[in-house]
């Protein structure tokens, strides 16, 4: 099986996660934070070096990393966290998000609006200039914040994010990024203009599933929205109120933590920027090959930066039907909505979706050539009219 799933999560990891995850449950079995001995120690040791190397690559501090299950469960404590206060006071607050946002933003922020939250949608243009005066536009004096993905998980399409960050400087308002495409993948910090910065570690970062980040400036306080032991002010009922504790309530997934540092390990060694081109070339090489071909089609906007996501169809056959005729000649692709009916809205593919095509830089440009004679011959051979 030629697995072209990495947006979903990455596959397969670097020997060093595995070794990463094998030595947490056999090395640091104790529970960080929890107790005095030497092996609860040696684990919360291990955990605040990955805190360490988090914010060392985003541009944060290791006290405000906040290690969560996925990165849906970051932006609910960012999203939530930032207005819960606002929403209990029943103050009238606004948020603007992008006409690409997957579920994980659109859900969060759909739940408060049944509250006191009103939200506007930038949609996003044909160019960064346009895409930021979409934003701008937007703001009024009850905008809290702009939540907006940094790269479509449905197109690859990426937003200017460092225009939006000036943006949100400008006004005073926060800036929360959901980076799940884009982390480990390209280059991004809170220098950037991100307040608080949500990230999966299963994906760019090669950490193992059930692996998330919350990474903030702390300009903006978060209130915690679940509550439970913290390791420290035990004898107080009320929450833990300081960072990282705070929103870290009950045991942290150890093995996990451990792998995503392992992953930020990988990218150091072998270079961002040497990952990223590779997957570039792959994206390239499909798009290249499948441009011109009767009955496949490509949506990417012409003039518009991609991640190394390719999302396409074939004429006459569902998305789904496409997935299902390339998993049985052995690719692994993801298709339908992906998670992101905003999205799909936006790229012209709703109400059926596309299919996704996602490499990592485990893949060859061989596997690829592989995949785009498949497409070619499922286009060609009368399937899609069946």
């Amino acid at each position: 099986m030629i697995y072209f799933d990495n947006a979903a999560t990455s596959f397969p990891k670097p020997p060093c996660v595995k070794r990463a995850v094998t030595d947490a449950v056999t090395i640091y079995g104790g529970n960080p934070g929890r107790s005095g001995h030497r092996l609860s120690a040696a684990a919360a040791e291990a955990v605040y070096r990955v805190r360490e190397k988090a914010a060392d690559m985003f541009g944060g501090s290791p006290e405000n990393v906040i290690f969560t299950s996925n990165c849906t469960h970051s932006l609910n404590f960012a999203i939530k966290g930032l207005l819960e206060q606002d929403m209990r006071a029943g103050n009238n607050v606004h948020v603007i998000i992008s006409d690409y946002e997957h579920n994980s933003v659109a859900r969060p922020v759909y739940e408060l609006t049944s509250r006191s939250l009103s939200c506007s949608v930038a949609h996003i243009g044909s160019d960064d200039l346009e895409t930021a005066k979409s934003f701008e536009r937007l703001i009024t004096p009850k905008t809290k914040a702009i939540i907006s993905t940094l790269g479509s998980n449905v197109t690859g399409r990426l937003l200017p994010w460092k225009i939006i960050g000036d943006i949100c400087k400008r006004h005073d308002i926060c800036f929360i990024a959901d980076g799940a495409q884009v982390c480990g993948v390209l280059p991004v910090s809170l220098a950037d203009g991100i307040n608080i910065l949500c990230m999966p570690g299963h994906k760019g970062l090669f950490g193992i599933a059930g692996t998330g980040l919350l990474i903030t400036d702390g300009r903006f306080p978060l209130y915690h929205i679940m509550e439970g032991g913290t390791g420290s002010t035990s004898m107080e009922l009320a929450q833990t109120p300081f960072l990282p504790e705070g929103l870290e309530s009950g045991t942290v997934n150890t093995p996990g933590i451990l792998s995503v540092g392992a992953g930020i390990d990988f990218i150091s060694r072998v270079g961002m920027e040497n990952i990223h081109a590779h997957e570039e070339m792959m994206c390239g090489v499909f798009v290249s090959a499948l441009s011109d071909v009767h009955g496949v089609r490509i949506y990417r906007e012409e003039g518009g930066a991609y991640l190394p996501i390719v999302l396409f169809n074939i004429d006459g056959l569902l998305p789904e039907e496409t997935a299902a005729e390339l998993d049985r000649r052995g690719f692994a692709l993801r298709a339908g909505l992906h998670c992101s009916g905003l999205g799909h809205k936006a790229a012209g593919t709703f109400p059926d979706g596309g299919v996704r095509f996602a490499p990592s830089c485990f893949n060859s440009k061989e596997e690829v050539l592989r995949l785009v004679l498949a497409v070619k011959s499922i286009a060609g051979n009368g399937l899609a009219h069946s």
